[in-house]
């Protein structure tokens, strides 16, 4: 690895925080040995989030931040939101896409040169204006000096009890290695964990009135929604931002409560995601589901950026 973009030994990886939410994909990180010296985050809930946890506040819309304001950095990392990219396929090279937030990841890409990256994004991304969108960042990427890799994974397969499938990119910048990479990603585990190990009892105040259960939630006997109790051995479906709107088709709700049917806790919708208990959530409910069904399957992140690093240390020598 070229020593100016490596850190010897003793030294950790550093790595940028982008679109960075309430700081999963910063968790993830800093579990697999890395040390955070950037982030960016215009939301002003998920901010708040972040602030609590990490007594560091966010810079702001990453589209106004200059590359000279980012710091040194390795790996740079962003769960980036999938906009209607339509301008892509128009022209040639990475300018192209200027006024997409993919953008402003070239842009920093381009002008930073960090040894590697690591984007995630849903799967329907693979498959938009007919796999034209996906075609085209994997070429910009790869313009920009990066081997690219690409793979859907699932959180399911790394010891989370919820299905979430998503798509994940990672790049390591052709001065590393002239002549090409080989990079792996993690496979994770046929062992399931299931949610019956985090179901709670005896909730209060997340019920689901009986006048919606029987007009809505109840109204058709298709099997929708997923009733779980501590005796489900299951996984869950995605946990989803709108998760608050009782959605009877895409909702997972508990059979507990005042009422005998009740929304997902706070302790639940950590152990859905990969949080560790003691993550705290200083907002509303309504903004607690919404930023967690944002944000990402912790221990996925974690073992992608483990196989990273492992990387850096092959060629390092380390």
């Amino acid at each position: 690895m070229n020593k100016s973009n490596a850190k010897k030994n003793q030294e950790k990886y550093k790595f940028i925080d982008l679109f960075a939410g309430i700081g999963g994909t910063r968790i993830a990180l800093e579990r697999a040995g890395a040390e955070c010296v950037f982030s960016s985050e215009w939301d002003t809930s998920c901010r708040k989030t972040y602030i609590e946890n990490f007594s560091e506040t966010p810079k702001g819309d990453i589209t106004k931040i200059k590359v000279s304001e980012i710091p040194y950095f390795d790996i740079l990392v962003a769960g980036f939101p999938c906009q209607p990219f339509s301008s892509f396929g128009e022209r040639e090279g990475f300018k192209h896409v200027e006024g997409t937030l993919f953008y402003d990841i070239a842009r920093i890409l381009n002008g930073k040169k960090p040894s590697a990256f690591l984007l995630e994004n849903v799967p329907g991304l693979l498959n938009h204006d007919n796999g034209k969108t996906f075609t085209e960042m994997l070429r910009i990427l790869k313009e920009l000096g990066y081997f690219v890799f690409t793979d859907v994974l699932d959180a399911k397969d790394f010891g989370t009890p919820q299905k979430r499938k998503r798509v994940f990119f990672v790049g390591f910048h052709n001065i590393i290695s002239p002549d090409g990479i080989d990079f792996k990603f993690p496979k994770g585990s046929r062992k399931k964990v299931y949610i019956s190990h985090f179901v709670e009892e005896g909730i209060k105040g997340y019920s689901i009135s009986k006048h919606l259960q029987k007009t809505y939630i109840f109204k058709v006997d298709d099997g929708n929604p997923e009733i779980i109790n501590k005796e489900s051995k299951i996984q869950v479906k995605t946990l989803v931002a709108s998760y608050h709107k009782i959605q009877r088709l895409t909702g997972t709700f508990v059979k507990d409560g005042e009422t005998g049917l009740r929304l997902l806790t706070e302790n639940e919708c950590k152990a859905i995601m990969g949080f560790p208990l003691d993550f705290k959530v200083p907002v509303s409910r309504t903004q607690m589901y919404r930023q967690f069904g944002n944000s990402v399957a912790i221990p996925v992140v974690e073992a992608i950026a483990k196989g990273i690093i492992n990387k850096f240390k092959e060629f390092n020598n380390e």
